[in-house]
């Protein structure tokens, strides 16, 4: 799995998320994706890397402007990861 951060400006409210989650699930394909207006980012899961600057695009076209995006691979934290997993 991929997770990959963008920073968003311009989402002011829960609306503003959807908007913008629903935009990258009609963008890429994505496991998970999860937006928050108070930290002005959008998180997204995925099996491949995705294609950053079609997600810029296709997320401009909604209004709101990409400022920065990371990728890295994810791997699932829970509690009992962590008891396995040392």
């Amino acid at each position: 799995m991929i997770e990959t951060i963008l920073k968003v400006d311009g989402m002011m409210c829960g609306m503003c998320e959807s908007h913008v989650n629903e935009t990258v699930r009609k963008a890429a394909d994505v496991k998970k994706v999860t937006s928050s207006h108070t930290k002005g980012e959008t998180v997204i899961l995925s099996e491949q890397e995705l294609d950053i600057d079609a997600l810029k695009a296709a997320i401009a076209e909604t209004g709101y402007t990409v400022k920065g995006a990371r990728s890295h691979p994810y791997e699932k934290k829970g509690f009992l990861s962590s008891l396995f997993h040392k």
